[in-house]
């Protein structure tokens, strides 16, 4: 799926500080922990805590985020849609990251355990 130049600045430039404490509101609203979320979050970008938090007072954007992250060599396993959009076509190499984090936090979210969340 290709996405629009417009959207894909706007998710580059927008920092994760904005959309963690989004993540954090989910997943609790549905009786998961922020401890399972950095779990999540740590599995899919190598970051552990100490790494996330200074992303966030840092004010980090999406891109930079992703770009310094490295990726589980599992994340293609990340399969399925979240927000009406099948993750695994989507062609934007960040935006596919973005993807792969709203998804694992869906399932999250969705009380899916946490072994099979991270494809193991």
């Amino acid at each position: 799926m290709k996405t629009g130049e417009a959207t894909l600045r706007r998710v580059y430039a927008m920092p994760f500080a904005t959309v963690y404490p989004l993540y954090v509101k989910k997943v609790e609203r549905k009786g998961r922990t922020t401890a399972e979320l950095n779990e999540v979050i740590t599995w899919l970008t190598g970051f552990d805590d100490d790494e996330v938090d200074k992303h966030i007072v840092a004010g980090t954007s999406y891109e930079d985020f992703f770009a310094a992250a490295h990726l589980n060599m599992n994340a293609p396993l990340i399969t399925g849609v979240v927000c009406g959009v099948r993750v695994e076509e989507v062609e934007d190499p960040v935006m596919q990251k973005v993807r792969y984090l709203d998804k694992l936090v869906d399932e999250l979210a969705h009380g899916r355990a946490l072994a099979k969340i991270l494809r193991s």
